[in-house]
């Protein structure tokens, strides 16, 4: 609006400018330009400052359109960003939390190896200690017995260490199922995970 108004004023003082052309020596000559001229010459001047008034709004438009979509894009990339952390965040969680699984289980199945091959030697023992007691009991039926009692006794007391072997045998048996279930359960969660 500004640059009309001042548009205006140029026009109203341009009416006493004069048209012709410079002579040779560069002095102007003192006929002013026909009316019509300087008004056609207004007309443009006006129309021209309309253009580029226009072509100046559309312009600072587009840059403001411009700067929102570039605000939009950086709020994006933030927030992209933030994504992009936390998972690296939750994948680096999981990898410690398998490796944490992967040792627990190493360690399990050491143990349930240490415990087959213990519970294999006590099922040895109690059957080498089985074999002597019937030995045992064959030599102490064909020898001659120094005193009935004293054999019944040490054969009850033979027969209460068997029967103890075979309780703790079953005993470890039953913790080395436990123990097979819990892997087997854990090699099933680890392997969803």
């Amino acid at each position: 609006m500004k640059m009309i108004l001042g548009l205006c004023l140029l026009c109203l003082a341009s009416r006493t400018v004069h048209a012709a052309p410079l002579l040779k020596t560069g002095k102007m000559d003192d006929t002013a330009a026909p009316e019509g001229e300087v008004e056609v010459l207004m007309f443009g001047v006006i129309q021209f400052s309309e253009s580029l008034q226009y072509v100046y709004e559309t312009t600072e438009a587009k840059i403001d359109k411009i700067s929102q979509k570039m605000k939009s894009h950086e709020q994006t990339l933030k927030k992209l960003g933030r994504q992009t952390e936390q998972a690296a965040e939750v994948d680096k969680q999981m990898k410690e939390v398998i490796q944490l699984l992967q040792a627990q289980m190493a360690k399990q199945q050491a143990e349930t190896k240490k415990t087959k091959d213990w519970l294999a030697n006590m099922e040895r023992e109690e059957a080498e200690l089985r074999t002597k007691v019937e030995k045992l009991e064959k030599h102490v039926m064909n020898s001659v017995p120094t005193s009935v009692k004293e054999l019944q006794e040490r054969a009850e007391e033979l027969t209460d260490v068997l029967r103890g072997l075979q309780h703790f045998t079953k005993f470890q048996k039953e913790n080395i199922e436990t123990q097979n279930e819990k892997l087997s359960k854990l090699l099933q969660s680890d392997i969803r995970v």
